[in-house]
């Protein structure tokens, strides 16, 4: 009993010494503290231009005195436009205008003693007289008609007397008439004057033309009108009243000599027929005379180089125009 208290008491011994061991080195190796610690100050704010709120950032060099800052200065420091003002706010002018640069001095604004001499016969440029039309290209001549100049001869040619035979077995009459020419080139060496188509039909008023143009007349009248009007109206073809026939003119609008100007042309305006009804050439005839016009108009092309009529143009709105106009391999033209 007495040697186990024993043991325990120097393990409490040991147990003691050895707290005390290592308090003392924990002792010896803490630093010294100082009694007061510093507190570090506050980094006072540059008289600058920066804001408390980026303080601790290098502070920015102030401008110099004598530099204004642009008022349009972008971000960067560079010039600029001037800001756009925003929702609600007014536009700020800019606090100066800038002037412009000064150019070089003027002779006037030189000092009298630098100026130079100026050339007083320097030659001054030329100046084009004012109102002066471009002067427009020169068109090329239209070949003249080999028909302006074509002779007469005393005796009726052949042909021209071949042809009268053949009107009056159609039953047309007509009259031999003196030739007609002008300057203009109108020519019409063997006229006629042609009264009727036919025994039955008559032609008002009395017309010039070739005989070519007036065979194909009377033959188109009894052959083709006079049919389309029984089928239409149940009435034979009385007469044909013309507008033009012989005219030393131009074609409408152009330069060029008509198909008129060598009677070589008839306008139609208007059919009587046998028992008064008339039918004038026009741009809204009724249902019996379209059809009875329309007709007409169809098989003109063929018999005539030149069909025209309401619709071809303003000029040919109240007759039909018929022509044996000389045409390449003989074609035909029919509007």
């Amino acid at each position: 009993m007495t040697s186990l208290l024993f043991v325990t008491t120097r393990q409490l011994a040991l147990l003691v010494a050895a707290t005390v061991v290592c308090g003392g080195l924990a002792q010896a190796q803490a630093p010294d503290l100082p009694e007061k610690v510093p507190v570090p100050e506050i980094h006072p704010p540059p008289a600058g231009n920066i804001p408390p709120e980026r303080l601790g950032e290098p502070p920015v060099p102030e401008p110099k005195p004598d530099a204004e800052p642009d008022p349009t200065a972008s971000d960067d420091g560079k010039p600029g436009q001037t800001p756009a003002p925003q929702d609600g706010e007014k536009p700020v002018p800019p606090a100066q205008t800038p002037a412009p640069a000064e150019g070089p001095e003027s002779p006037a604004d030189a000092d009298p003693e630098e100026k130079q001499a100026l050339p007083t016969d320097a030659p001054l440029p030329e100046k084009k007289p004012s109102g002066t039309a471009a002067k427009a290209p020169e068109l090329p001549e239209m070949p003249a008609d080999p028909r302006s100049t074509a002779p007469r001869f005393d005796i009726i040619p052949p042909d021209e007397t071949a042809c009268r035979a053949r009107l009056r077995e159609l039953g047309a009459v007509f009259e031999e008439r003196p030739a007609e020419s002008d300057p203009a080139g109108c020519a019409l060496p063997y006229p006629l004057a042609l009264t009727k188509l036919s025994a039955t039909i008559t032609l008002e008023p009395e017309a010039l033309m070739n005989c070519a143009m007036a065979e194909a007349a009377a033959r188109f009248a009894a052959d083709i009108i006079s049919p389309a009007a029984k089928a239409e109206y149940g009435e034979e073809l009385k007469s044909i009243g013309h507008a033009s026939a012989y005219v030393c003119r131009p074609r409408n609008g152009g330069s060029k000599l008509s198909e008129h100007a060598f009677g070589n042309a008839l306008d139609i305006a208007r059919f009587t027929l046998s028992k008064g009804t008339a039918v004038d050439v026009n741009l809204t005839p009724d249902r019996k005379a379209a059809k009875f016009l329309g007709a007409i108009r169809k098989a003109a092309c063929g018999p005539f180089k030149t069909v025209l009529g309401p619709g071809s143009d303003a000029d040919h709105a109240l007759h039909f125009h018929f022509d044996l106009a000389p045409r390449r391999n003989g074609g035909t033209f029919c509007q």
